[in-house]
């Protein structure tokens, strides 16, 4: 089973290599992003800026000091207000950030559903899309040809197949990434506000599908808004708030203390 170690540390991988059922580690992860202090309207002005070090920065840390470890058929959810570092630790956990600090392990066939069309091509078709996702996530083209017909039934896209990306709606292109990411089937998903893909018979056939992996046995971590979907779907969650952690438990529990605090703001 393939490993990826994002920023290893000396003497940390004990407990990760004794637990085959440890797919996510995340140990006192934080990330900082260095931000200027002063706008700069254009390119030129930056560019005179930077090259006479003039430009000023400050230190904003998204996340900070979280650890979090997920295992095998859990399914965790991120809650928290808008900024509070929920899709920036995802983003880290699916290799796309680099932490600052602490270091994040993965076992198993993980993929990422964050932005649903990121990186396709869009001058590519949809079928030669497919066989590139298909390569992303480590599979040959022998290997997404066995799956390629279930990919398009499922997507209801046979008819524009053969057409660029660059003309498909953001509804198509969403129904295109959904069906190519669960049709991998996973043993880590990465979930990040895409539960609401397309028309309504189109959610409803998303949920059923996203239940059926659960049900399976698939893993899953959560970063949605809808307390609904975090409940049917999660049976673990964490709340933060501007980067740290404030509780985490049962989904239930948490979900609970979290619209406690959203009802009296």
């Amino acid at each position: 089973m393939e490993e990826k170690i994002i920023l290893p540390q000396e003497n940390t991988q004990l407990s990760f290599e004794e637990d085959e059922n440890l797919l996510v580690d995340v140990h006192d992860v934080s990330i900082r992003f260095r931000m200027p202090t002063e706008r700069i309207d254009n390119i030129k002005e930056y560019a005179i800026k930077f090259i006479k070090h003039q430009i000023k920065y400050e230190d904003f840390w998204a996340v900070k000091h979280v650890s979090l470890q997920v295992r095998r058929g859990e399914s965790y959810a991120l809650i928290g207000r808008n900024g509070a570092g929920k899709s920036t630790l995802l983003r880290m956990i699916a290799g796309i950030l680099e932490p600052t600090e602490g270091y994040i392990q993965t076992r198993g066939n993980m993929v990422p559903l964050l932005k649903l069309g990121a990186g396709f091509d869009m001058d590519a078709t949809g079928k030669e899309n497919v066989f590139l996702n298909g390569a992303m996530l480590g599979f040959s083209r022998k290997e997404m040809m066995k799956k390629y017909d279930s990919i398009v039934e499922f997507s209801e896209l046979q008819k524009f197949m053969n057409v660029p990306l660059k003309n498909y709606s953001q509804g198509m292109l969403s129904r295109l990434g959904f069906s190519i990411a669960v049709d991998v089937h996973p043993d880590v998903l990465l979930v990040d506000e895409i539960l609401g893909v397309g028309d309504v018979p189109f959610q409803k056939k998303c949920s059923k599908k996203i239940h059926e992996l659960k049900d399976e046995g698939a893993t899953f971590i959560v970063v949605s808004h809808s307390m609904n979907a975090v409940r049917d779907l999660c049976n673990k969650a964490i709340w933060l708030k501007e980067g740290s952690e404030v509780m985490r438990g049962t989904a239930d529990d948490v979900v609970a203390a979290y619209l406690k605090e959203c009802n009296t703001l």
